[in-house]
C-alpha cells in the first residue's frame, strides 16, 4: 500500500472513491449540489486543505482531507474492499498529523448520528469524542494536548 499527498491530478481518482462510497446513488449530482467538485477541491487545496490517497497498484482505494484554518478532518473514504485493513487509520493519523503541525490543537469532524454505525466506532477508537449533535449530524473533536 502506498500513500501519498493528493495532487490536483488526482481529483478523477478521489471522486470515485467518493462516490463508490457514497451513502446513495446518486453521489456525484449530491456533491456537485453541495458545490463539491473537483474545481472547488482543487482551489481548497490550493488554500487551506491537504490529502493523502492510499494506493494498490497504482489504483486509488482510499484518501482523506483536512481543512487546516478550522481544524477539521473534512473528508476519508476507503473502498469496502480495503476496510479493515488499517488504511482509514492511517490515511487518518497522516490528516491529523498535518493539522498538528498547522497548529490545530481542536480537531474535528462529522459523521452519522446512528451510534451503530461503523465510522462512529472507529473514530471513538482513534480517540475522537462526540461534542455535539445539530443538522442531523454527529460532531466529533479530538483534543491535542499541548507540547511541554
Amino acid at each position: 500500500m502506498n500513500f501519498r499527498v493528493i495532487e490536483p491530478g488526482d481529483m478523477d481518482a478521489i471522486f470515485n472513491v467518493r462516490i463508490q462510497t457514497w451513502h446513495n446513488p446518486n453521489g456525484a449530482e449530491e456533491l456537485n449540489r453541495m458545490g463539491i467538485t473537483p474545481e472547488s477541491v482543487c482551489e481548497m487545496m490550493r488554500i487551506s486543505h491537504r490529502g493523502w490517497l492510499a494506493e494498490e497498484n497504482d489504483r486509488a482505494v482510499g484518501f482523506a482531507m483536512g481543512n487546516k484554518t478550522t481544524g477539521e478532518m473534512w473528508v476519508i473514504a476507503v473502498l469496502s474492499e480495503f476496510e479493515n485493513q488499517g488504511v482509514g487509520k492511517r490515511l487518518l493519523q497522516l490528516v491529523e498529523a498535518w493539522l498538528i503541525a498547522e497548529g490545530c490543537m481542536k480537531l474535528w469532524l462529522t459523521t452519522d448520528p446512528d451510534e451503530n454505525m461503523r465510522c462512529v466506532g472507529f473514530y471513538r477508537h482513534l480517540g475522537w469524542k462526540d461534542w455535539k449533535f445539530a443538522d442531523g449530524d454527529r460532531f466529533m473533536r479530538k483534543q491535542i494536548a499541548s507540547p511541554r
